[in-house]
């Protein structure tokens, strides 16, 4: 059974996802506090996280940052009240895998979590293979899969979760291209229009993180 925990302040919108997370077969712990829903998160092990930005005592985005700080690779789907650009950007910029836009779908928020499960069964499935290659190396750079660790020069470079997967996709198939909306479906699992600007905004922090040390 795959755990989630739900970090969000508003009572009724966590009932809701409680209700359809629960119809998915899934364990639900919630908090309304975010240095209580960032200890809950520390100290156990979850499929998902979901977490809102605006919380009491400690917002999203710190807890987002302490928890990639801490190596939790946990996938986040981040909430948001707000429509600026900057608040989604700098979630994923510090590590959140998704995020969503209040109001939003119930059928688009189903279809998040599903997209992250199947891509946590697929990715277990790959690294079952028999010949599966744990490690591969291109020139200076180093591709731990099964340790999920990026080397660089002999430096360590810190990927989020979806930025390694970007990075394993193309690597794996050097010389081809993609069209962003394909890069959603491939590695986000879902295709929706108009959200080809949270691919953007993934890989250019990979380019970022890449191409200076690896060039």
């Amino acid at each position: 059974m795959k755990r989630v925990l739900i970090i969000e302040d508003d009572i009724e919108i966590v009932h809701l996802l409680e209700i359809h997370l629960k119809d998915l077969q899934c364990e639900v712990i919630s908090s309304q506090k975010g240095d209580e829903g960032l200890r809950i998160a520390l100290e156990n092990e979850f499929s998902l996280i979901i977490l809102d930005i605006m919380l009491p005592e400690m917002d999203g985005i710190e807890i987002c940052q302490k928890l990639r700080a801490k190596n939790v690779e946990t996938p986040i789907i981040m909430l948001t009240s707000k429509s600026e650009e900057i608040d989604k950007v700098l979630g994923l910029e510090i590590g959140a895998d998704d995020y969503l836009t209040k109001p939003f779908s119930v059928r688009e928020f189903i279809a998040r979590v599903k997209a992250i499960f199947r891509r946590q069964k697929m990715t277990a499935q790959y690294s079952e293979k028999e010949g599966f290659e744990k490690v591969s190396q291109f020139g200076n750079l180093t591709i731990n899969i099964e340790t999920r660790k990026i080397i660089i020069n002999g430096q360590r470079v810190d990927l989020s979760p979806k930025e390694f997967e970007l990075l394993i996709l193309l690597s794996s198939n050097p010389g081809k291209s993609y069209d962003r909306k394909k890069l959603l479906n491939l590695v986000w699992g879902y295709d929706f229009d108009g959200y080809e600007h949270t691919v953007n905004s993934h890989i250019n922090r990979l380019r970022s993180k890449i191409e200076p040390r690896y060039g």
